[in-house]
């Protein structure tokens, strides 16, 4: 559908069409100063013109095709009666017609406002001036049904990029919704609640010191091999929330870093193996990956009490393979659960499970109570 013209160009319009059927009035009534039924014609015409100059942006709708309607009975009054004396008078309505069809209504409107003049210029008896202005009538108005179906044509891609950015507004705001909720959750679970027990600890131990101080002192020694693993959870929560830069484009350079730095703020072993071959993957689908590693990882050190970790990153038959592999408690479930039956049951984490929904991505996560967890990727690239 067309978007609504702008005020300015109706009021140009309405200015010029005032202007022309005054000059047609008065050019007319100078030539033929006999009192004929065209002369009324122009004179009526020339008075709604002015009444629409004035009145300003009223013409909306079924009154705008009213007016295209009267715009084109006038143009062929001219045609047929000022042709031969006034021949450029004629051309030049026409092409303020045509330019009224092209910027106020659709390609249909102008395409019969073209054929109706060609039909007229075909039918009537042909003077010179008449031959003339048939010729201006087909050129000009098949670049104004071009010009149309154009401008149509980029009308509906304005709008469906419109569309597309609203939808695309929608999954941001939805998507940055379920992170803040993930990270709220993630902050609740961990450095939250791992404060909350550093002050009840605390509490425990002033009253201890008020009746055991040798007893209070080797408390406050756990107590501080305690803050000093909060500070480490604190610092690779922070961490994740960070995006990673990915070295000089190879995905699985930064993934080894990122391992590498993972072993050195929790103190669990982690073996890596993968390719230095370059992915090829977009920065913003590079970035969820790393989101999952990175989560996958921090998973594993807050809940698996696992002593290593294996992660493994491969590029294989069109896709990307990222496995993540502990020893610890596992999850509470057993058994190997492809990303469908962990969302129909309800298990496994969400963040992960919508990240790698969002990617289009096949999921495994395997549980072995007691023994350990695997996650596996398959990314399509």
């Amino acid at each position: 559908m067309a978007s609504r013209p702008k005020l300015d160009i109706r009021r140009w319009l309405a200015a010029a069409r005032a202007s022309l059927a005054a000059i047609a009035l008065a050019l007319y009534f100078a030539n033929f100063p006999h009192r004929g039924v065209v002369l009324y014609v122009l004179a009526v015409y020339c008075a709604y013109a002015l009444v629409a100059a004035i009145a300003g942006n009223w013409r909306n709708g079924m009154l705008g095709l009213l007016a295209l309607f009267a715009d084109t009975v006038y143009f062929l009054v001219l045609a047929g009666k000022l042709t031969d004396s006034l021949p450029w008078l004629a051309t030049v309505f026409l092409l303020f017609l045509l330019a009224e069809a092209l910027m106020l209504h659709d390609a249909v409107e102008v395409a019969v406002v073209t054929a109706t003049a060609a039909l007229f210029c075909a039918l009537v008896p042909k003077p010179e001036g008449l031959r003339d202005l048939e010729r201006t009538v087909i050129v000009g108005g098949a670049l104004a049904c071009g010009m149309a179906i154009y401008r149509k044509r980029g009308l509906a891609e304005i709008e469906k990029v419109r569309d597309d950015l609203e939808v695309a507004r929608t999954a941001a705001d939805k998507a940055t919704d379920l992170e803040r909720q993930r990270i709220g959750s993630d902050f609740h679970d961990g450095p939250l609640q791992s404060f909350i027990s550093l002050q009840m600890r605390l509490e425990i131990l002033r009253k201890l010191l008020e009746r055991d101080f040798e007893a209070g002192m080797r408390d406050l020694i756990d107590l501080q091999a305690l803050a000093q693993s909060q500070v480490r959870d604190l610092r690779a929560f922070v961490h994740s929330m960070r995006p990673a830069d990915v070295e000089g484009g190879n995905l699985v350079s930064t993934v080894r870093r990122i391992a590498e730095m993972f072993q050195k703020e929790s103190g669990i072993p982690v073996a890596f193996s993968g390719s230095s071959k370059p992915v090829g993957l977009t920065p913003e689908v590079t970035q969820e990956v790393l989101a999952m590693v990175r989560e996958a990882l921090h998973n594993v050190q807050k809940h698996a009490a696992a002593t290593r970790v294996a992660v493994s990153m491969e590029k294989a038959d069109r896709a990307l393979e990222i496995s993540v592999d502990d020893n610890g408690h596992g999850f509470s479930f057993a058994g190997s659960y492809t990303l469908e039956e962990l969302e129909m049951l309800r298990l496994g984490p969400a963040s992960l499970k919508r990240r790698a929904r969002a990617l289009n991505a096949e999921m495994h996560l395997e549980s072995r109570p007691g023994r350990g967890a695997g996650l596996k990727l398959r990314i399509p690239l």
